[in-house]
């Protein structure tokens, strides 16, 4: 019997090109990185690995369309919202509120 886990268990199967150069890590991607850290010193995560369920909940367009702290974001996302640190309502608001500014600064 077969089981899919989900798009980030891939069993074995063909996972297709890593990208393995060196790139400079992005001014938001620090960011992500920070919250993440802030997290865990404010004991809303008590470790990295807490962050592998939220990842584990994404669906496979999520999964494939994201980058590495892309997925990072969604999963403290989910994290903080199944907790109860913050509502789906804030964090939509605040989301809504962040493309707006952007928007309007001609950003996107």
């Amino acid at each position: 019997m077969s089981k899919s886990w989900g798009p980030h268990d891939i069993g074995g199967q063909e996972g297709g090109p890593i990208d393995l150069s060196e790139h400079e890590t992005a001014h938001w991607e620090w960011q992500i990185d920070a919250m993440v850290r802030l997290a865990l010193s404010k004991g809303l995560i008590s470790d990295f690995a807490e962050l592998r369920d939220g990842i584990e909940q994404l669906t496979q367009l999520d999964y494939d369309s994201c980058t590495y702290y892309e997925r990072w974001a969604k999963s403290l996302a989910y994290t903080l919202v199944s907790r109860g640190v913050v509502s789906q309502q804030q964090l939509d608001d605040k989301i809504s509120a962040v493309r707006a500014r952007q928007q309007a600064q001609g950003l996107v």
